[in-house]
């Protein structure tokens, strides 16, 4: 997974998006598909898995597991399943590359293990915090050993069995609620997760498709261990997380028309589309067939004027990852945008508040931050430099700040696009950005 470290996008100013596109796969539904496949009886064919680095690195650590996966050609994969209790000791430690969804999801999955795991990552995700998934899987007879700051490495002990557990989450994370979910898989009797707010449920979408029963009342998942999945066809739609750069390019663009075909349309998902509405953007969604019980549909957007807004905290989880670009739309809007509710926000990739923060200011953008959020004047962008600090939706999110900036864009600290967008550069200056990319080998 190494990477030019001094990668930089250069952006030039002006310019609109126009064309029909499909941005790559969703990378939330990639990492569930080849994990539920991987522990599945019989066969998983997925379509449209997301070659990331990221979803890459969770598909290396099955296969040092013991999985048997043909694959990915053009984002198809076979996946023989092992089953529940299949998986086997790798020889060494599993390295999750940048990836904070791959190393929480498979504390749950390896928290049953009779064998000893020990996750790891790059310098970025070893600071990310992980006892809020140890925490609740300690609760269920799990020995997961941390630094002591609660960070990776992580040495998962092998137990003698986990029981379940009714857990009320502290805050809004399907990344904690599907590592609870997982390690309840394999333990005894019924595992209940109580959610403060609507978070992503894909978890639970691809556990009922794969033939696991999984219960839902109001704001709680259940589900009873020690049950069996059964291999099936999963269609991963194109990732709305992906989109939304394309979405917010596209509607402060003056002179933008763009379509984007078979996006994801969970409704756990689609706060930024709500967001955008409200401020004004003009998004048109066809719905197609879903497959593996996920939705989907075309989007097309036009440049449309946009006015500042306070979001709803109600929308703040079912956007969380699409905030860096959505403040982008705001510096493009009239008027004042507030946010409220994201401290999620400070443990990301980077502290996301604080860095567009500071991108803004360099751009001559108005930014008042707050703990958990950030107030937001609309009005010019200049153009400057700016550091995305390794946070690829950072990076992402002020290229698209190019189409509307009064000078060029230099962009530093990129070098972790692919790990969720592979082929942004040639796909986003194919319908119309000027972007170019330096990179210094050290």
């Amino acid at each position: 997974m190494s990477r030019s470290a001094n990668r930089q996008f250069n952006i030039a100013p002006g310019g609109c998006l126009r064309g029909d596109i499909r941005v790559p796969g969703d990378k939330s539904i990639s990492h569930r598909a080849v994990m539920l496949g991987a522990i599945a009886g019989g066969v998983t064919e997925v379509q449209g898995f997301l070659e990331g680095d990221d979803a890459m690195a969770t598909l290396a650590a099955l296969r040092a597991l013991g999985v048997h996966v043909d694959g990915p050609h053009a984002g198809a994969l076979q996946i023989h399943g092992v089953g529940l209790q299949g998986l086997s000791a790798p020889v060494a430690a599993l390295d999750l590359g940048n990836s904070g969804t791959s190393m929480r999801l498979f504390c749950g999955l390896l928290a049953g293990q009779t064998f000893t795991t020990e996750l790891v990552g790059d310098a970025s995700l070893m600071r990310r915090p992980m006892r809020r998934v140890t925490d609740p899987l300690a609760q269920m007879g799990a020995d997961i050993r941390a630094s002591e700051a609660g960070t990776a490495p992580l040495s998962i002990q092998p137990v003698s069995s986990l029981h379940g557990i009714d857990y009320v989450m502290p805050m809004a994370s399907a990344q904690v609620k599907s590592a609870v979910l997982l390690a309840g898989l394999y333990a005894s009797g019924r595992t209940t997760v109580t959610e403060p707010g609507v978070t992503r449920d894909h978890t639970e979408r691809m556990l009922t498709a794969l033939g696991y029963p999984v219960e839902r009342d109001g704001d709680q998942v259940s589900l009873v261990g020690q049950g069996q999945l059964t291999g099936g066809a999963i269609d991963v739609p194109a990732d709305i997380s992906s989109a939304a750069f394309f979405l917010v390019g596209a509607a402060i663009a003056s002179g933008s028309s763009l379509t984007l075909r078979n996006v994801g349309l969970n409704p756990t998902r689609i706060g930024v589309i709500e967001i955008l509405r409200r401020m004004g953007a003009r998004i048109d969604i066809e719905p197609v067939s879903s497959a593996g019980g996920e939705p989907s549909g075309t989007l097309h957007v036009v440049s449309a004027p946009l006015h500042g807004i306070e979001i709803p905290l109600e929308l703040v989880p079912l956007a969380i990852d699409e905030f860096p670009v959505l403040f982008i739309a705001a510096a493009c809007a009239q008027g004042v945008t507030t946010l409220s509710g994201a401290e999620e926000l400070r443990v990301k990739e980077s502290d996301r508040l604080a860095v567009m923060a500071e991108g803004l200011t360099a751009l001559g953008v108005a930014v008042e931050p707050k703990a958990d959020g950030l107030m937001m004047s609309g009005g010019p962008i200049q153009g400057g430099r700016v550091h995305a600090y390794g946070d690829h939706r950072i990076a992402m999110a002020f290229a698209m700040a190019g189409l509307v900036a009064a000078g060029p864009i230099e962009i530093s600290g990129c070098a972790e696009v692919d790990t969720s967008f592979p082929g942004f550069v040639e796909l986003a200056a194919s319908v119309g950005l000027s972007i170019s990319v330096t990179e210094q080998k050290e």
